[in-house]
């Protein structure tokens, strides 16, 4: 572990991806349950832009409800995936503490908040929405594939004095997904619009696409990280 990320435990082994110029933006990106950052860190090299780091951390291990309590990669407690079941809220807010170590991080090393996009998969979709709308700082944007709002009955309020109001979401979501239907994300999208500015929520689905990500939904990741990163 190198000595500036020891007081960012998840930075110490996280998945970095970096860029093949000098490097002016960050795209900090959270995988889904049970996985680890290299699968996004390869999916993201396939779209990258040679001026963002792509930074991709590893959820620690630990034993989740929803499959019978086995240890695996989760960034909280997991009870179950529809709207009303009940939430892991302390691991939620703890696991945005831990991403919002990492955006400080960055921002200490001289990336400024503007020019970083927090994105997740499904679990880290869930996590990098509530870590980006109670954030103090204002960031460029978010990235939020198959997943929804964890808390949503906390927001708007919980929203942190409207910094990121004016945020860029792109909201996407496979339309045949058995995990998280797609109608939770539309729940989702309607619940976006009303914490941030209803034009800034982009919400697209995929035809025929499970719980998963699909080529179409990268290339539309790539255009939005290329239209709210430009280089500079």
């Amino acid at each position: 572990m190198c000595g500036n990320n020891m007081s960012v435990p998840l930075l110490a082994d996280a998945v970095t991806v970096s860029g093949a110029e000098r490097e002016t933006a960050a795209v900090i990106f959270l995988h889904g349950l049970g996985d680890t950052g290299h699968s996004w860190a390869d999916a993201l090299s396939s779209i990258r832009l040679p001026y963002v780091k792509y930074i991709c951390p590893h959820a620690p291990r630990i034993p989740v409800t929803l499959n019978m309590k086995m240890v695996m990669p989760s960034w909280f407690d997991l009870m179950g995936l529809s709207p009303d079941a009940p939430e892991d809220e302390a691991g939620i807010k703890k696991a945005a503490e831990n991403i919002k170590a990492i955006i400080e991080h960055e921002i200490k090393n001289g990336i400024p908040a503007k020019r970083i996009v927090l994105g997740g998969f499904s679990q880290g979709g869930a996590l990098s929405l509530y870590t980006a709308l109670t954030s103090q700082h204002q960031l460029a944007g978010i990235v939020a594939l198959s997943c929804w709002l964890p808390l949503h009955k906390a927001f708007p309020q919980a929203a942190s004095n409207g910094v990121n109001k004016d945020i860029a979401i792109l909201q996407c979501h496979g339309e045949m997904d058995p995990m998280i239907p797609v109608r939770f994300g539309a729940l989702t999208a309607e619940k976006l619009k009303s914490v941030v500015a209803p034009s800034k929520v982009q919400f697209r689905t995929y035809p025929g696409v499970m719980h998963s990500s699909c080529p179409q939904e990268m290339m539309a990741v790539k255009e939005f990280i290329e239209k709210l990163l430009p280089r500079i």
